[in-house]
């Protein structure tokens, strides 16, 4: 069996996690955003200031708050964009008439990853080896998406009103990746929102629960006991995909 990490949701940061979870590596810490996000408004700030500084144009610009990043921890789409370009990562707007949003619209499972958004949560769709993973920070662990599925998925999203960003380049390899080439994974419990088990989780130190009827729900309340007394907290281990 292999072990597959997701990025825990911190605060509002789901665009670091998103991003991590992508790379399937600590590569980005809120900082590095939060820098990329200050480089972005000085460059506006100076395109501004060129044609002229006394304009009330420029004055409501310092007056209002950045675009691209609050102090809730969230990022815009293009701190992403930039943050990817280190990778030689391009994002390409599913619902665009690029041609290869064209072909991810006719067969998705051909892609890399994909980068999905409603309002501020940003999460990551990716493959690993042959298989494609849900790697939302909210779930308790990543999900399995079956190829046929994944359309459906994506179809979903989009009437939830998902933007959903096709990712055009290579990934860095990872482990996950390099095993899951070489044979499949099988998941035995499918996630729930960790906002859903806390509240189990509360409830049963209440009393007012039943004693969990299953090792599955057992493991998770275990997972996020772990969560709450802060082990292991920017790396968040919730599920065990069993190799068959």
């Amino acid at each position: 069996r292999i072990i597959t990490y997701i990025f825990q949701q911190e605060g509002s940061l789901c665009a670091q996690h998103c991003l991590n979870a992508l790379l399937q590596e600590e590569y980005f810490t809120a900082v590095d955003l939060a820098t990329l996000a200050q480089q972005m408004d000085e460059a506006e700030r100076q395109r501004m200031a060129e044609a002229s500084i006394h304009s009330e144009e420029y004055r409501r610009f310092l007056e209002q708050p950045s675009v691209n990043m609050d102090d809730t921890g969230f990022f815009s789409i293009q701190v992403i964009a930039s943050a990817l370009n280190v990778w030689n990562l391009e994002l390409i707007p599913y619902k665009s008439r690029n041609p290869l949003a064209l072909a991810a619209n006719i067969n998705p499972v051909h892609q890399v990853a994909f980068i999905c958004n409603y309002r501020n949560h940003w999460f990551t769709v990716r493959k690993l080896g042959k298989q494609w993973f849900n790697l939302n920070s909210l779930l308790t662990g990543p999900e399995l998406i079956s190829d046929t599925y994944l359309a459906m998925f994506l179809a979903q999203l989009q009437q939830e009103g998902y933007s959903i960003f096709i990712v055009q380049g290579s990934l860095p390899d990872c482990e996950a990746d390099n095993v899951l080439r070489l044979t499949s994974a099988v998941q035995v419990t499918k996630p729930r929102l960790i906002s859903q088990v806390k509240t189990q989780h509360e409830s049963k130190n209440s009393g007012s629960d039943k004693k969990s009827e299953d090792d599955a729900d057992a493991q998770l309340d275990a997972a996020l006991r772990l969560s709450l007394q802060g082990i292991n907290s920017d790396l968040y281990m919730i599920i065990i995909l069993l190799i068959d």
